[in-house]
This record gives C-alpha cells, structure tokens and sequence, in this order.
C-alpha cells in the first residue's frame, strides 16, 4: 500500500468492498439491484395493519437548511396563477404554483454521481460525466428513484442506547448495528432498506433544545458500518440526521468516508434528513420492526439527488 494510501486508508475498505463491475460494465443501479422482483413481493407481506407512517419533513420555508451550507436552501414557493386570473362564463378558476428548491435541502436521496475520489464515480465513471450544462450524464438518480421500494428495517440505535437522542459526533459501530438486531429480534438481509435512527431528528422539531439539527457535528455511521451493510447486501440505507454519518469522522481529514465508500466504490444510493421519529414508537409498541418501504423519488433527468416523500407501511 503506498503512503498516500495509509494516510487515507478508508481507500483500501473501499477497494475489499467494491462493486465495480458485479453488475457488469453498464451498471448504473449499484446496489439496488438487490431488490429483485421476488424480494418485492416478499416484503408486501410485512403489510400487517395497513398503517402508513410518514417519513419525510415537510418541503417549506421552515426547513432544516438555516445557514445556506453548500449552497442550500429551504424550498421557496410562489403561485403562479390565482384563482380569477383568468375569468370563465361558466365560473371555473385555476390555482398554479412552482416550487424553487436544490434536490438534497430536505428529505432526498443522494445518486451515484453524488460523490467520488480520485477522479472517478461507481463503476469506474470519470468526473466528467458531470458537467455544469447537462448535470450527471450517468449514475444520475433517475436510474434508481423509482426502485426503491421493498423491505425496510428500522435499527434504533438511540433506543438501543437508552438516551433520546445520540451525542454529537457519536460514532455508530457495526457492533451497534448487531446488538439493534439482536435487541428488536429482527435480521438485515439482501435487499433491505435499512433505516437507522440516531434520534437527531428531534433537533429539528424542537428548536428550543437550542442543538442545531444542520451542524459540523452530529452522530452516524461510522466506516466499520460498510462492511457490516455489504455482507449483508443492504440495497440501500437512510439515516434521521443530514449526512447518514458521524461528523467529523475520528480523522477529519477523511472528510466523508462512509459516503464516499458506500456511494463510490459500493454503489449504495443513500437517504438523508429521515423522520423516523413516529416509525421508531410504532415499532416499538408492537415489537414488529420491519415494514413495507416506498421511497420512490422524483424521476429528476441527470441530477444528482433527489427530494422524496418515503412512507412505511406496516
């Protein structure tokens, strides 16, 4: 291993994880391909009740992007055309609007075109297959948004813990994922949609906590969760808090490391900004932690995230 690589050794777990290839060259789908058909059909029977549980924010001006970091905002909506614009004998009126908003300013998911190293996306794409004009001429979100529906688990990891919510810049470790399975008596299995709940959330429903919920330091994953979410073949994996990991990784100057393993090297599309907060008191109630999951998102051309209203059905 050369030196460059020791200094940045998440490299070399992305190299033991890579998915380059698995699927073939043209690969655009990464790990979502692990939802088959037949898993689809499986996971139709974790309908028990019919209960639907939300799990996205709202899309308003209220949302969680308070200082503009990375060049987001909240989503900015504005009426087209008012009822009487445009008068009609027969009394009818219209009401149009739009909505101005960047793909990943509240609960979205990011493709894989979202992020790389070393001058290449998933399955060996170079960084030119994004460009300022025509956005991601591959590995764009349009190719996996309306696949993402199948079996979801949630793993609790602040229940886990017994606190509300995890510590900033808490690190979850593989060994957490296996003792929230072990504790909820429940399995992750190829194909799922594993959702982990940090209780970060809160922050965000409650200003007064006086926590910011978009911050430099927040609980997640840590990078021995890659190999745990790869042996399992985990389709794709969601998090309540805005980056899925911990923030600062423990070397900071890794900058995004899960991120960049699961998105890059494994091609795991990954969901950000996740209210799970309802899901996680439903599943506890009932000991029942497994549900059917849609996430489908907006079928967005070329772009690199994508807004999405995901929902529980239990």
């Amino acid at each position: 291993m050369s030196g460059f690589d020791e200094e940045f050794a998440f490299k070399a777990i992305g190299r033991q994880l890579s998915n380059w290839g698995r699927w073939g060259a043209d690969d655009q789908l990464g790990t979502v391909n692990f939802i088959t058909d037949e898993r689809r059909r499986a996971a139709a029977g974790c309908i028990r009740t019919g209960q639907i549980i939300a799990l996205g924010m709202p899309f308003d001006a209220d949302g969680p992007q308070k200082t503009g970091m990375n060049g987001r905002f909240n989503p900015i909506h504005r009426m087209t055309i008012m009822p009487g614009d445009d008068a009609s004998a027969s009394g009818m009126a219209v009401a149009d609007d739009m909505v101005i908003l960047p793909t990943q300013c509240a609960t979205q998911w990011d493709s894989l075109a979202h992020i790389g190293y070393d001058g290449r996306f998933y399955n060996d794409r170079p960084y030119s297959i994004v460009t300022a004009s025509g956005g991601a001429s591959m590995n764009s979100i349009d190719n996996t948004v309306s696949r993402l529906v199948g079996r979801g688990v949630l793993l609790d990891i602040a229940g886990l813990k017994g606190v509300p919510s995890l510590a900033p810049s808490e690190e979850i470790t593989a060994e957490d994922l296996d003792a929230a399975c072990e504790r909820q008596g429940v399995e992750v299995g190829s194909g799922d949609i594993v959702l982990v709940r940090t209780g970060w959330y809160r922050y965000y429903l409650d200003e007064s906590l006086g926590v910011p919920y978009i911050g430099t330091e927040i609980p997640g994953l840590g990078v021995s969760c890659c190999a745990w979410l790869h042996e399992r073949e985990v389709a794709a994996v969601a998090a309540d808090n805005q980056a899925v990991e911990v923030k600062p990784n423990p070397h900071p100057e890794w900058g995004l490391p899960v991120h960049m393993i699961l998105i890059r090297d494994m091609g795991m599309t990954l969901g950000e900004i996740f209210n799970l907060e309802d899901l996680a008191s439903a599943c506890a109630a009932d000991g029942v932690w497994d549900f059917f999951f849609s996430g489908a998102g907006l079928r967005l051309s070329n772009a690199v995230g994508s807004p999405v209203s995901p929902i529980a059905i239990r």
